[in-house]
């Protein structure tokens, strides 16, 4: 027997609200001084994230990854977002394309950088997000957009 979920028009629009909530809050987290604490409470232990083709595994993995990273500044270009039957509030599929700048920019390279070099330049990505309801967040009244968290994240350069 198979289950057909339809979604209304104020569902799609509740999803919305939460990929925008989530893609701002996100990347402005990512961005900041205080990101290899702050980011990793977007994720949960039994979360996924492969950065560019590397794995890495829960909170703790995300926080290993982007400690050794340099600074970043991301400008969001697009972003949509799928919710995902099976669930109330249902999972969102959010992907998101833009630029992001690692370091200080074209400007702060050293004089020795070869022109052609990547560093500090701006370059090109896409990311996709499951987002997940989380279970421990207190339930929302009807029109609220609900509290998720990354349960998968899979995030390219491009070109």
């Amino acid at each position: 027997m198979t289950t057909t979920t339809t979604f209304t028009r104020n569902d799609i629009e509740i999803a919305t609200r939460a990929a925008d909530a989530f893609t701002r809050v996100y990347y402005t987290t990512y961005d900041s001084p205080t990101r290899v604490d702050d980011l990793p409470q977007f994720y949960r232990s039994s979360s996924t994230l492969t950065w560019n083709g590397n794995p890495c595994q829960g909170a703790e993995g995300v926080k290993k990854l982007i400690q050794d990273m340099p600074t970043t500044k991301h400008e969001v270009q697009s972003y949509d977002c799928h919710p995902i039957p099976g669930s109330q509030p249902p999972s969102l599929l959010v992907t998101v394309s833009g630029n992001v700048t690692h370091g200080r920019g074209p400007a702060g390279n050293p004089v020795s950088t070869p022109t052609k070099s990547v560093d500090g330049q701006p370059r090109v990505f896409f990311q996709s997000f499951m987002l997940v309801p989380d279970p421990t967040a207190p339930v929302v009244k009807a029109g609220e957009v609900a509290k998720y968290y990354i349960d998968a994240d899979a995030m390219r350069f491009v070109g």
